[in-house]
């Protein structure tokens, strides 16, 4: 697990090839720093389109504000065994899908 300050630390990280395959779930978080949770996810999948993602949502955002195959939006606030739940349940069937 890797927890970064920003997006834009985020998204250079990504751009190192060992740590972007290591990578198996992104969880963007509500008080993400830098540019907007959209922007971010937008760029991620652009890096890296196969990529599952997590969206924390905040006040004012909804599932609409996001696109991608591979994202699930949780609105706020959220309870943590709800995340962990939905999280796993990402994990293992990326997981299932990249063996």
């Amino acid at each position: 697990m890797r927890r970064v300050g920003d997006a834009a630390e985020a998204l250079c990280l990504v751009e190192q090839p060992q740590f972007a395959a290591s990578l198996g779930l992104v969880i963007s978080g509500q008080h993400m720093q830098g540019i907007g949770g959209p922007a971010f996810v937008a760029e991620l999948h652009l890096r890296l389109p196969l990529l599952p993602v997590l969206v924390l949502g905040k006040a004012g955002e909804t599932a609409d504000d996001y696109a991608g195959e591979f994202l699930r939006f949780l609105p706020g606030p959220v309870a943590g065994e709800e995340m962990l739940a939905l999280a796993g349940q990402m994990l293992a069937k990326h997981e299932c899908e990249t063996v």
